[in-house]
Protein backbone atom coordinates (compact mmCIF):
# COMPACT_ATOMS: atom_id res chain seq x y z
CA UNK A 1 0.00 0.00 0.00
CA UNK A 2 1.31 3.43 -0.93
CA UNK A 3 2.37 5.45 2.12
CA UNK A 4 1.52 9.10 2.81
CA UNK A 5 4.76 10.43 1.33
CA UNK A 6 4.23 8.36 -1.78
CA UNK A 7 0.66 9.61 -2.20
CA UNK A 8 1.78 13.21 -1.83
CA UNK A 9 4.55 12.65 -4.38
CA UNK A 10 2.07 11.17 -6.85
CA UNK A 11 -0.38 14.01 -6.26
CA UNK A 12 2.35 16.64 -6.65
CA UNK A 13 3.53 15.23 -9.97
CA UNK A 14 0.02 14.97 -11.35
CA UNK A 15 -0.98 18.41 -10.08
CA UNK A 16 2.03 20.19 -11.59
CA UNK A 17 1.60 18.43 -14.93
CA UNK A 18 -2.09 19.36 -15.03
CA UNK A 19 -1.43 22.98 -14.11
CA UNK A 20 1.24 23.53 -16.78
CA UNK A 21 -0.82 21.68 -19.39
CA UNK A 22 -3.65 24.21 -19.14
CA UNK A 23 -1.46 27.26 -19.92
CA UNK A 24 -0.59 28.28 -23.48
CA UNK A 25 2.90 29.79 -23.95
CA UNK A 26 1.52 33.00 -25.42
CA UNK A 27 -0.57 33.54 -22.26
CA UNK A 28 2.62 34.04 -20.26
CA UNK A 29 4.58 35.97 -22.87
CA UNK A 30 6.46 33.03 -24.39
CA UNK A 31 6.58 32.24 -28.12
CA UNK A 32 4.45 29.30 -29.18
CA UNK A 33 7.38 27.88 -31.16
CA UNK A 34 7.27 24.70 -33.18
CA UNK A 35 4.54 22.09 -32.99
CA UNK A 36 4.27 20.63 -29.48
CA UNK A 37 3.66 17.02 -28.68
CA UNK A 38 1.72 17.92 -25.56
CA UNK A 39 -0.44 20.95 -24.67
CA UNK A 40 0.66 23.67 -22.32
CA UNK A 41 4.05 24.67 -21.02
CA UNK A 42 7.18 22.58 -21.08
CA UNK A 43 9.09 21.94 -17.85
CA UNK A 44 11.91 24.25 -18.92
CA UNK A 45 9.43 27.06 -19.55
CA UNK A 46 7.92 26.73 -16.09
CA UNK A 47 11.43 26.74 -14.65
CA UNK A 48 12.26 29.88 -16.61
CA UNK A 49 9.13 31.69 -15.41
CA UNK A 50 9.69 30.58 -11.80
CA UNK A 51 13.41 31.53 -11.89
CA UNK A 52 14.61 28.05 -10.93
CA UNK A 53 16.81 25.58 -12.72
CA UNK A 54 15.27 23.07 -15.10
CA UNK A 55 16.91 20.23 -13.15
CA UNK A 56 15.37 21.44 -9.88
CA UNK A 57 11.92 21.76 -11.38
CA UNK A 58 12.11 18.26 -12.86
CA UNK A 59 13.07 16.91 -9.44
CA UNK A 60 10.16 18.86 -7.92
CA UNK A 61 7.69 17.16 -10.26
CA UNK A 62 9.27 13.86 -9.33
CA UNK A 63 9.09 14.60 -5.61
CA UNK A 64 12.88 14.44 -5.18
CA UNK A 65 13.70 17.86 -3.70
CA UNK A 66 13.00 17.18 -0.03
CA UNK A 67 10.95 20.02 1.46
CA UNK A 68 10.98 23.00 -0.92
CA UNK A 69 11.04 26.51 0.45
CA UNK A 70 7.98 28.74 0.63
CA UNK A 71 9.42 31.43 -1.65
CA UNK A 72 10.40 29.03 -4.41
CA UNK A 73 7.01 27.32 -4.31
CA UNK A 74 5.34 30.70 -4.58
CA UNK A 75 7.51 31.35 -7.64
CA UNK A 76 6.18 28.14 -9.20
CA UNK A 77 2.63 29.14 -8.22
CA UNK A 78 3.02 32.50 -9.96
CA UNK A 79 4.52 30.85 -13.04
CA UNK A 80 1.57 28.47 -13.26
CA UNK A 81 -0.94 31.23 -12.49
CA UNK A 82 -2.41 29.32 -9.58
CA UNK A 83 -5.46 30.64 -7.77
CA UNK A 84 -5.26 31.08 -3.95
CA UNK A 85 -6.85 27.64 -3.31
CA UNK A 86 -4.49 26.05 -5.87
CA UNK A 87 -1.49 27.76 -4.26
CA UNK A 88 -2.53 26.37 -0.87
CA UNK A 89 -2.93 22.91 -2.39
CA UNK A 90 0.56 23.11 -3.90
CA UNK A 91 2.08 23.97 -0.52
CA UNK A 92 0.14 21.20 1.22
CA UNK A 93 1.27 18.46 -1.16
CA UNK A 94 4.83 19.76 -1.58
CA UNK A 95 5.56 20.90 1.99
CA UNK A 96 2.87 19.28 4.10
CA UNK A 97 1.66 22.63 5.43
CA UNK A 98 -0.49 25.51 4.23
CA UNK A 99 1.16 28.82 3.32
CA UNK A 100 0.44 32.09 5.08
CA UNK A 101 -2.69 33.61 3.58
CA UNK A 102 -2.22 37.14 2.31
CA UNK A 103 -4.50 39.66 3.97
CA UNK A 104 -7.00 41.25 1.58
CA UNK A 105 -8.46 44.38 3.23
CA UNK A 106 -12.21 44.56 2.72
CA UNK A 107 -15.16 46.40 4.16
CA UNK A 108 -18.00 44.41 5.66
CA UNK A 109 -20.00 43.34 2.63
CA UNK A 110 -23.64 44.24 2.05
CA UNK A 111 -24.70 40.59 2.13
CA UNK A 112 -23.03 40.13 5.52
CA UNK A 113 -24.85 43.18 6.86
CA UNK A 114 -28.13 41.70 5.62
CA UNK A 115 -27.23 38.47 7.42
CA UNK A 116 -26.61 40.37 10.65
CA UNK A 117 -29.86 42.28 10.29
CA UNK A 118 -31.68 39.01 9.61
CA UNK A 119 -30.66 37.64 13.01
CA UNK A 120 -32.90 39.80 15.25
CA UNK A 121 -32.83 37.35 18.17
CA UNK A 122 -29.13 36.48 17.97
CA UNK A 123 -26.54 39.01 19.14
CA UNK A 124 -23.90 39.02 16.41
CA UNK A 125 -21.02 41.16 15.26
CA UNK A 126 -18.14 41.11 12.80
CA UNK A 127 -14.50 41.43 13.86
CA UNK A 128 -11.22 41.35 11.97
CA UNK A 129 -7.95 39.65 12.88
CA UNK A 130 -7.03 42.62 15.09
CA UNK A 131 -10.28 41.99 17.03
CA UNK A 132 -11.59 45.37 15.89
CA UNK A 133 -15.40 45.45 15.77
CA UNK A 134 -16.50 46.27 12.21
CA UNK A 135 -20.28 45.90 12.51
CA UNK A 136 -22.90 44.66 14.95
CA UNK A 137 -26.62 44.09 14.95
CA UNK A 138 -29.32 45.45 17.23
CA UNK A 139 -29.35 42.34 19.39
CA UNK A 140 -25.63 42.78 20.09
CA UNK A 141 -26.29 46.35 21.20
CA UNK A 142 -29.03 45.12 23.54
CA UNK A 143 -26.63 42.62 25.11
CA UNK A 144 -23.33 44.49 25.00
CA UNK A 145 -24.40 48.13 25.17
CA UNK A 146 -25.01 50.96 22.72
CA UNK A 147 -21.35 51.97 22.70
CA UNK A 148 -20.14 48.52 21.69
CA UNK A 149 -17.98 48.91 18.59
CA UNK A 150 -17.27 52.64 19.03
CA UNK A 151 -14.66 54.74 20.82
CA UNK A 152 -12.77 52.79 23.46
CA UNK A 153 -15.18 49.89 22.87
CA UNK A 154 -14.05 49.36 19.27
CA UNK A 155 -11.77 46.39 19.98
CA UNK A 156 -12.61 43.15 21.80
CA UNK A 157 -9.18 42.81 23.42
CA UNK A 158 -9.14 46.42 24.61
CA UNK A 159 -12.57 45.94 26.14
CA UNK A 160 -11.48 42.75 27.83
CA UNK A 161 -8.36 44.17 29.46
CA UNK A 162 -8.82 47.94 29.76
CA UNK A 163 -12.53 48.43 30.55
CA UNK A 164 -13.17 47.66 34.26
CA UNK A 165 -16.96 47.45 33.82
CA UNK A 166 -16.71 44.77 31.16
CA UNK A 167 -14.11 42.86 33.16
CA UNK A 168 -16.43 42.79 36.16
CA UNK A 169 -19.29 41.56 34.00
CA UNK A 170 -17.29 38.57 32.73
CA UNK A 171 -17.74 35.84 35.35
CA UNK A 172 -15.23 33.64 33.49
CA UNK A 173 -12.87 36.54 32.81
CA UNK A 174 -9.54 34.73 33.26
CA UNK A 175 -10.37 31.95 30.81
CA UNK A 176 -11.91 34.24 28.19
CA UNK A 177 -9.09 36.79 28.55
CA UNK A 178 -6.42 34.15 28.05
CA UNK A 179 -8.28 32.94 24.95
CA UNK A 180 -8.23 36.51 23.67
CA UNK A 181 -4.46 36.75 24.11
CA UNK A 182 -3.97 33.40 22.41
CA UNK A 183 -6.13 34.53 19.51
CA UNK A 184 -4.10 37.70 19.04
CA UNK A 185 -0.86 35.69 19.23
CA UNK A 186 -2.04 33.36 16.47
CA UNK A 187 -3.16 36.30 14.33
CA UNK A 188 0.13 38.11 14.91
CA UNK A 189 1.98 35.14 13.42
CA UNK A 190 -0.21 35.40 10.30
CA UNK A 191 0.14 39.18 10.04
CA UNK A 192 3.51 40.05 11.64
CA UNK A 193 3.86 43.36 9.78
CA UNK A 194 0.40 44.77 10.46
CA UNK A 195 0.87 48.11 12.22
CA UNK A 196 -2.62 48.29 13.67
CA UNK A 197 -2.30 44.86 15.26
CA UNK A 198 1.12 45.77 16.64
CA UNK A 199 -0.32 48.98 18.10
CA UNK A 200 -3.13 47.07 19.83
CA UNK A 201 -0.65 44.61 21.34
CA UNK A 202 1.68 47.39 22.49
CA UNK A 203 -1.19 49.31 24.09
CA UNK A 204 -2.39 46.23 25.95
CA UNK A 205 1.11 45.24 27.10
CA UNK A 206 1.54 48.74 28.53
CA UNK A 207 -1.94 48.93 30.06
CA UNK A 208 -2.46 45.46 31.51
CA UNK A 209 -0.05 43.38 33.57
CA UNK A 210 -2.08 40.25 32.88
CA UNK A 211 -1.99 40.80 29.12
CA UNK A 212 1.77 41.47 29.18
CA UNK A 213 2.44 38.30 31.19
CA UNK A 214 0.26 36.10 28.98
CA UNK A 215 1.66 37.64 25.81
CA UNK A 216 5.18 36.81 27.00
CA UNK A 217 4.30 33.18 27.77
CA UNK A 218 3.56 32.68 24.04
CA UNK A 219 0.06 31.31 24.60
CA UNK A 220 -1.59 30.39 21.28
CA UNK A 221 -5.25 29.47 21.28
CA UNK A 222 -8.02 29.61 18.73
CA UNK A 223 -11.55 28.65 19.68
CA UNK A 224 -14.38 28.49 17.18
CA UNK A 225 -16.95 27.66 19.88
CA UNK A 226 -17.23 28.11 23.61
CA UNK A 227 -19.37 29.20 26.53
CA UNK A 228 -19.20 31.90 29.16
CA UNK A 229 -21.19 33.50 31.96
CA UNK A 230 -21.80 37.24 32.14
CA UNK A 231 -23.54 39.54 34.58
CA UNK A 232 -25.72 42.02 32.70
CA UNK A 233 -26.66 45.26 34.53
CA UNK A 234 -30.36 44.79 33.71
CA UNK A 235 -30.63 41.09 32.90
CA UNK A 236 -28.57 39.61 35.72
CA UNK A 237 -26.48 36.47 35.24
CA UNK A 238 -26.60 35.00 31.72
CA UNK A 239 -25.20 31.74 30.40
CA UNK A 240 -24.09 32.17 26.80
CA UNK A 241 -22.50 30.23 23.97
CA UNK A 242 -20.46 31.81 21.21
CA UNK A 243 -19.52 30.63 17.73
CA UNK A 244 -16.84 32.24 15.56
CA UNK A 245 -17.42 31.83 11.83
CA UNK A 246 -14.93 32.87 9.14
CA UNK A 247 -16.40 35.13 6.48
CA UNK A 248 -14.70 36.51 3.37
CA UNK A 249 -11.62 34.66 2.19
CA UNK A 250 -8.42 36.57 2.89
CA UNK A 251 -10.13 39.46 4.68
CA UNK A 252 -9.42 38.15 8.18
CA UNK A 253 -13.04 38.85 9.14
CA UNK A 254 -15.14 36.62 11.38
CA UNK A 255 -18.76 36.68 12.40
CA UNK A 256 -19.31 36.07 16.11
CA UNK A 257 -22.76 34.83 17.09
CA UNK A 258 -23.85 34.72 20.75
CA UNK A 259 -26.65 32.34 21.71
CA UNK A 260 -28.36 31.49 25.02
CA UNK A 261 -27.16 28.36 26.80
CA UNK A 262 -30.39 27.84 28.74
CA UNK A 263 -34.07 28.81 28.68
CA UNK A 264 -33.72 31.47 31.38
CA UNK A 265 -31.04 33.27 29.41
CA UNK A 266 -33.10 33.02 26.24
CA UNK A 267 -36.04 34.71 27.96
CA UNK A 268 -33.81 37.43 29.35
CA UNK A 269 -32.21 38.12 25.98
CA UNK A 270 -35.63 38.54 24.40
CA UNK A 271 -36.66 40.95 27.16
CA UNK A 272 -33.50 43.01 26.69
CA UNK A 273 -34.09 43.24 22.93
CA UNK A 274 -37.72 44.26 23.37
CA UNK A 275 -36.76 46.90 25.94
CA UNK A 276 -34.10 48.34 23.63
CA UNK A 277 -36.46 48.43 20.64
CA UNK A 278 -39.11 50.24 22.67
CA UNK A 279 -36.64 52.69 24.10
CA UNK A 280 -34.77 53.60 20.94
CA UNK A 281 -36.99 52.60 18.05
CA UNK A 282 -33.80 51.40 16.37
CA UNK A 283 -33.24 48.18 14.47
CA UNK A 284 -30.72 46.83 12.05
CA UNK A 285 -27.00 46.78 11.69
CA UNK A 286 -24.73 49.46 13.08
CA UNK A 287 -21.70 49.86 10.78
CA UNK A 288 -18.47 50.71 12.53
CA UNK A 289 -15.84 52.79 10.71
CA UNK A 290 -12.37 51.54 11.61
CA UNK A 291 -9.23 53.33 10.48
Amino acid sequence: MENTAGRRQTELAGFLRAMRARIRPEEVGLPAGARRRTPGLRRQEVAQLAAVSVEWYIRLEQGRVGTPGVAVLDGVARALRLSPPEREHLHLIARGEAPVVAHVPAAVGASLRVLLDGMPLVPAYVIDFRLDVLARNAAAAALLGEEFGTGSADNIARLMFLEPALRESQLDWTRIARETVGNLRANHARHPDDRRLRAVVDELCAGSREFAAWWDDRTVEERAHGSKRVRHPQGGELSLCYDVLATREGSGQCLVAVTPADEATERTLRELMVARARGLGEAGVRPIAVA
